[in-house]
């Protein structure tokens, strides 16, 4: 039969309750993520992430260069914002500049499509005029 090692005296036990570190140290709560997110707890309860805010930034250089150079111009100052409030972990103010940067960029779009019926009109006019 082989050897089989006896058990540990009583008095080598770890204590009850799993680890304890040194000089009794407990940290209130237990385990705090790093960098206090603020967000809603994984999908499998993990870490938590960052809430989902969208930042129309896309939108923002699209209605810039294509429709309302101006009014894009703000919607991209405003879009801009979003990630950095995100991480910051101002939710509210994120949420506002995500609200500004859609609200400009649907201007911007408006002001370019009305624009474009306008030259329209005016280029049917003055073609209509020589005759």
């Amino acid at each position: 039969m082989a050897d089989v090692p006896p058990p540990p005296p009583p008095g080598n036990l770890p204590p009850p309750g799993g680890y304890q570190p040194p000089g009794g140290f407990q940290p209130p709560g237990g385990y705090q993520p790093p960098g206090g997110f603020g967000g809603v707890p994984g999908p499998y309860g993990g870490m938590p992430h960052p809430p989902n805010v969208p930042n129309y930034l896309v939108q923002a250089i699209l209605v810039t260069l294509f429709c309302c150079l101006p009014v894009g111009i703000a919607s991209i100052v405003f879009a801009a914002q979003v990630n950095g409030k995100l991480a910051a972990g101002d939710h509210q103010g994120a949420l506002d500049s995500s609200r500004k940067a859609r609200t400009w960029a649907w201007v911007a779009l408006w002001a370019g499509a009305a624009w474009a019926v306008i030259w329209g009109i005016l280029l049917l006019a003055a073609g209509s005029g020589s005759g």
